[in-house]
């Protein structure tokens, strides 16, 4: 398989991964991110995890790294322990999509996302080693012991204690939750991490056996927590993706709480107790107008980045700010974490509304306004750049007309023929017309 960096690392079918190529990545990895004094593994319960864990654990051995596999570990928790030891990391997992598929993502020492110019990079280093003659596989590069002697196994638990102390010396007593682990790597620390804290839990989805990670669960598939919360009398719900880098959240009378909600929530929170740095926050631009809207009334600047929380990263750490994250629900506390991290953003969360005196529906709906948004998308003949600037006095006359309570975003696909035509307007009848006539003109203008 010809691998090759997408929004977050390299994914695709599990079958496609084959063990030459993942340790010939892990080869390059070694070349480029180093981790001679470690380089920490983990991954999610896919069944094809530990197969392509040992395939990049023996590539990096190689390499002259010194492999420390965690086992089945959260991708927040790999970056703690990156950054807690200083190394670099990896993380086998293809995070929402289903078991048959599976990828492979890269922290530098310190546990932050690699750059745009880092990932080609080592796809450069790849090609040079696949060109290469096959490597012999290196003895225990994937067992306990990597050479640097055997793996921390309070690995995992420390990560958990800094999770645990996020919130000081508060406490979740009296709180009922309940939590959908998506059959993935969250599936036993999130309930432990909760409890310790003294909410009651209830657990969904926790019995991960390498086929049903993401099956009908998690973020993806909120249905049965929704359920459950109603019929537990749960104050919440909270659900995470396979490898619980992100969360959704449901409020006590069954309502989804989305990204865009919890960021409005906790913006305006840390805001009030001094925590939110230079009172700005960090979205992406498929964010609703409405968190806009309701961040301006609070007096809070919105900076805007490309879709994908790596573009969310990089704008925090530029501006030295401290909350950023996605409406798909990938959360950042910069000053807490160097990644989303789902279970820290439970926990940031479920602290709100544990000290909050209105029930968890009342204040996501006090957060802000959600928008109606449409999206449409537009097959052209050829991926044209210069497209949208063809169609700048259509959008301006489009804007013209939504005024202040309406958006319009063009944006043509990285990877495909195609045109994204997202509008937000007071009624989902003005934003249906809006986005329709616009469509027409792309498909007019890239024909």
């Amino acid at each position: 398989m010809s691998l090759r960096f997408g929004t977050d690392g390299v994914r695709g079918p599990a079958d496609e991964l084959d063990d030459r190529s993942v340790a010939a990545l892990g080869a390059a990895a070694a070349e480029v991110l180093g981790g001679s004094d470690g380089f920490v593994i983990g991954r999610d319960t896919r069944r094809s995890g530990p197969r392509l864990a040992a395939a990049l654990a023996s590539g990096l051995a190689s390499g002259g790294a010194r492999p420390q596999v965690l086992g089945v570990a959260p991708t927040p928790a790999v970056a703690w322990v990156s950054a807690e030891r200083g190394i670099p990391g990896a993380v086998i997992s293809a995070s929402h999509n289903p078991w048959s598929d599976n990828g492979i993502k890269f922290f530098a020492a310190g546990g932050r996302k690699l750059p745009v110019a880092t990932e080609r990079r080592l796809e450069e280093a790849l090609d040079r080693h696949l060109a290469a003659p096959p490597m012999a596989p290196v003895a225990g590069a994937g067992g306990a012991l990597t050479g640097s002697g055997p793996v921390d196994e309070d690995a995992l638990g420390r990560w958990v204690d800094a999770v645990v102390a996020s919130i000081g010396e508060r406490r979740l007593d009296g709180l009922h939750v309940v939590v959908d682990c998506a059959n993935g790597a969250a599936s036993h620390l999130a309930p432990e991490a909760l409890r310790r804290l003294g909410a009651e839990v209830t657990v969904l989805h926790a019995d991960p056996d390498g086929t049903n990670i993401n099956d009908g669960c998690g973020s993806t598939h909120p249905a049965s927590l929704q359920a459950a919360v109603v019929a537990a009398g749960a104050h919440a719900g909270i659900a995470f993706d396979g490898d619980a880098d992100r969360l959704l959240a449901v409020d006590e009378l069954g309502g989804l709480v989305d990204g865009d909600q919890l960021i409005a929530l906790c913006a305006v929170d840390r805001r009030e107790r001094g925590l939110l740095a230079d009172d700005h926050v960090v979205v992406t631009v498929m964010t609703n107008l409405g968190f806009r809207l309701a961040m301006a009334e609070a007096g809070i600047t919105v900076v805007d980045t490309p879709v994908g929380d790596r573009h969310v990263l990089e704008a925090l750490a530029e501006g030295g700010w401290s909350l950023g994250g996605e409406q798909s629900g990938h959360i950042v506390f910069a000053d807490l974490a160097t990644t989303g991290d789902g279970l820290l953003s439970a926990v940031q969360v479920l602290d709100l509304v544990h000290r909050a005196p209105a029930p968890f529906s009342a204040l996501a709906r006090a957060a802000m306004t959600r928008l109606p948004q449409v999206l449409v998308n537009v097959t052209v003949a050829e991926r044209r750049p210069d497209l949208v600037a063809d169609l700048s006095e259509a959008i301006a006359e489009e804007e013209r007309r939504l005024g202040p309570t309406g958006r319009v975003l063009i944006r043509p696909s990285g990877t495909e023929p195609l045109v994204r035509v997202m509008v937000e307007a007071a009624t989902e009848a003005d934003a249906r017309a809006v986005a329709d006539r616009l469509a027409e003109a792309v498909r007019a203008a890239g024909a």
